[in-house]
């Protein structure tokens, strides 16, 4: 299905949604991107709530969905023409409305992740930042979150020199060049990853406080590592 077909589909379905589930949607748009799922190499983020930082919280809570026609296509050559784009279009936009009433109902939650963002941001601009904020952003699988377009991806290391770092992005296993010693926790911005993520794709090392270094502040590292893909 072209793009422009797919939009016109989803223009059709979203005039089929009840008028009290679209109360505070501002906007329901079509993107081109391929959204891959960090961990499962056979799934793609088809659709997202967005919710709007300047609309207030609660019950004034506003939100824009996207739906990623990248990654219907993506899916679609998966399924070897079993794919019901229609079927699928109509899940997607439910599950995305449904998660629009559920971030109006939580306003604990929303909050938290706004103050995730806040400390995304932060962590861009090279300033000081919460070194556990990502766990207050969307949970997309055990030990892998989302902050916006941004991915981070918890692995537990240990303290010596040369170690090695291993993850799975997207069904393929990836290694990280040996690191030095540290003395703190470690955000790697990962370059090199095939069917990367809309932003940036971050392995974070945590630091494991013990009973002696409890109050100690540490320092956080954060650099640009290239990944290698590991065969078989």
């Amino acid at each position: 299905m072209t793009f422009q077909d797919f939009r016109t589909l989803i223009d059709r379905l979203a005039r089929e949604v009840p008028a009290d589930f679209r109360d505070g949607i501002v906007a329901i748009d079509v993107s081109p991107k391929v959204i891959p799922h960090p961990v499962r190499g056979d799934a793609y983020t088809l659709g997202e709530c967005i919710p709007l930082e300047w609309s207030g919280g609660g019950a004034d809570l506003q939100s824009r969905i996207v739906l990623y026609h990248g990654s219907f296509t993506a899916l679609a050559r998966l399924d070897a023409g079993d794919f019901d784009w229609r079927r699928e279009a109509w899940e997607t936009l439910s599950h995305e409305l449904r998660h629009h009433l559920e971030l109006r109902a939580n306003v604990a939650a929303l909050e938290a992740y706004d103050w995730a963002t806040e400390q995304n941001f932060a962590r861009g601009d090279g300033e000081p930042f919460d070194p556990v904020f990502y766990r207050s952003g969307e949970r997309l699988a055990p030990g892998v979150y989302k902050v916006e377009d941004d991915v981070f991806i918890e692995r537990e290391g240990g303290r010596g020199k040369g170690e090695r770092l291993d993850l799975t992005w997207h069904g393929k296993g990836y290694r990280v060049r040996p690191v030095r010693e540290r003395r703190g926790p470690m955000f790697l911005i990962l370059e090199g990853l095939e069917d990367p993520p809309a932003g940036e794709a971050v392995l974070v090392v945590p630091w494991k406080s013990s009973l002696f270094n409890l109050w100690r502040r540490r320092r956080v590292e954060q650099r640009t590592v290239q990944v290698e893909l590991l065969s078989g």
